[in-house]
């Protein structure tokens, strides 16, 4: 099983963040990566909904033969994981868990911060999690809707973002928070700008880095890793979107030659 690939799903694009993170720390691993970009988002999606398409996107990439899975999407990682568990016998791990104990580890005072969508702040997912910890006296959440389309537009730098960024951390900043959990996989492009505007007194958490630090260190544990020279990649939708490529670029930095359209579920 070493020699297969690495399972990879979201909502949508913003996963590929999580794939640009395990192939810079693993490249010899191979990666199926699956957006339902047909039925993005899954934020507005009731848990029933999304525990099903979850499981319908883990049964796509089971085809594949994949020996790890990551839901690499923050709403599915909050309400799936027990579900998959149940229907699969393949490993697997989503993306709250890993950044949640960053995290954890980092704090220095307990203050914690995570910025998401408003689906995954109002499921309360990253804050029940963040506060399992001792470490963590205190989480303050702040819901951050324009930052998803502003990365999808490819504004990365720009001044509208850089305000943006500005009016959503504020108040965590007053807070007094000394680690932030970027809890949305479009927010490592933005790194930059969030670094400059909360400060060097601030230790951000990009949750993609931390799940494919997990990805490694189960693939280790579980004797899965590749002993390949170089790994593939490959990447499915069940729909393509207007300046997939581009985006999709932009998320990988670099290009992707083939994106395969297939149907899943019903």
């Amino acid at each position: 099983m070493s020699a297969d690939p690495i399972g990879v799903f979201d909502s949508g694009i913003g996963g590929l963040t999580v794939v640009r993170a395990i192939k810079e720390l693993l490249p010899a691993e191979s990666v199926v990566y699956f957006g339902d970009t047909a039925r993005v988002p899954y934020g507005s999606k009731s848990p029933q909904t999304v525990v099903r398409f979850s499981l319908e996107n883990a049964a796509f990439l089971q085809t594949k033969h994949v020996k790890l899975l990551v839901v690499a999407c923050n709403t599915a990682s909050s309400v799936s994981m027990p579900a998959l568990g149940e229907r699969f016998d393949i490993p697997f791990t989503g993306v709250i868990e890993p950044g949640v104990r960053a995290a954890a580890g980092l704090t220095k005072n307990g203050v914690v911060g995570v910025i998401g969508t408003l689906g995954t702040i109002g499921s309360g997912a990253y804050q029940k999690a963040l506060k399992r910890y001792e470490a963590i006296s205190r989480v303050v959440a702040q819901p951050s809707p324009l930052l998803v389309p502003l990365v999808e537009e490819g504004w990365l730098d720009h001044r509208i973002t850089r305000a943006v960024v500005e009016e959503y951390t504020a108040p965590l900043v007053r807070e007094g928070i000394d680690t932030l959990v970027l809890g949305c996989t479009h927010y490592p492009l933005i790194k930059k700008v969030l670094m400059d505007v909360v400060g060097e007194s601030v230790t951000l958490v990009d949750s993609a880095e931390a799940t494919a630090s997990e990805v490694s260190s189960m693939l280790e544990s579980k004797g899965l890793s590749s002993d390949s020279d170089r790994g593939e990649s490959s990447y499915y939708v069940s729909d393509i979107p207007l300046k997939f490529q581009e985006i999709a670029q932009r998320f990988l930095g670099r290009s992707v030659p083939l994106v395969t359209q297939v149907e899943v579920g019903e």
